[in-house]
């Protein structure tokens, strides 16, 4: 009899002893399950590993898509005619649901060496971007064009509203958050992984599958802090406004004054520093201005 394995949840219940002020008590609590997720493409009739990253199980094929469209492999949702968990009669059944196919449509060719770097990575890194925004302008990048116009108490809720819908992270305390508000400061979608930069991809694979992009007139906000490779996402998806409740990195600070993009970090406590693209960002009836 064929009995698979059941595919493993986003949370791992786990025993473990807490000391405090001398004592010792054994409990029960929950961690963010982390599993390798390693991506292979299918394309004129051969099977390629491009990326293998440590990831919190759920929204995979999103995860995948994601991935691809912020490297440039894929362009819409047409350019993958499917994507599925590898059933391979040879895959170790503790891998079944690690291993996501995603086969391209007929005649849609890629270069390999664009993803030579991603054969492993961790989900402190997360599948990472291309360290290089002249790269970003060779890829045909455009400038994000002007708008929307956000208030600052529009900001100022997205906080609040990004814990709220962190369920997993309620459960766990373990967990990053990207999110897709709308300019008025609407929830419109929200993901989680172990890694900040997976659960960007997990959002933007969201959008891409959805027929949503380019997130023109959205707001994307993350949990920890922005880095080249948030920004890269977020640039490719046509995202003009991203915020996180820490500090940029200098090249994301680099990419958004290139690409015209709004960047915010520091937002909690009804604050907040722009780096960039300050005028999209309005008090009243006057703009901000650099």
């Amino acid at each position: 009899m064929d009995v698979r394995p059941r595919r493993k949840g986003s949370k791992t219940r786990t025993r473990l002893r807490t000391v405090e002020d001398g004592s010792a008590r054994l409990r029960s609590d929950v961690l963010a399950t982390e599993e390798p997720l390693e991506v292979r493409l299918i394309s004129g009739g051969e099977r390629r590993t491009v990326a293998v990253t440590m990831r919190t199980p759920g929204a995979d094929f999103e995860l995948a898509a994601g991935f691809l469209f912020s490297e440039g492999i894929i362009s819409s949702r047409e350019d993958v005619r499917r994507i599925s968990y590898c059933t391979d009669p040879e895959v170790d059944a503790e891998q079944l649901y690690n291993i996501v196919n995603v086969e391209l449509r007929p005649g849609l060719d890629y270069d390999p060496r664009q993803l030579e770097r991603h054969f492993y990575t961790t989900s402190a890194c997360g599948v990472c971007g291309k360290a290089s925004l002249d790269q970003l302008e060779l890829r045909g990048c455009p400038v994000i064009p002007p708008g929307p116009e956000i208030t600052p108490e529009t900001l100022y809720s997205l906080p609040e509203k990004l814990r709220e819908a962190q369920g997993l992270f309620e459960a766990t305390g373990g967990l990053h958050a990207a999110a897709l508000f709308d300019g008025e400061g609407e929830l419109v979608a929200v993901r989680e992984d172990v890694g900040r930069h997976n659960a960007t991809d997990k959002l933007v694979g969201w959008a891409l599958l959805e027929g949503r992009l380019p997130l023109s007139g959205h707001i994307v906000m993350v949990s920890g802090r922005s880095s080249f490779e948030i920004m890269q996402k977020c640039l490719v998806a046509g995202v003009p406004v991203v915020c996180a409740v820490s500090a940029p990195s200098s090249l994301a600070v680099e990419v958004a004054r290139r690409f015209g993009m709004t960047l915010v970090g520091f937002l909690r406590d009804r604050r907040f520093n722009v780096y960039a693209g300050s005028e999209r960002i309005a008090t009243g009836q006057d703009k901000l201005r650099e």
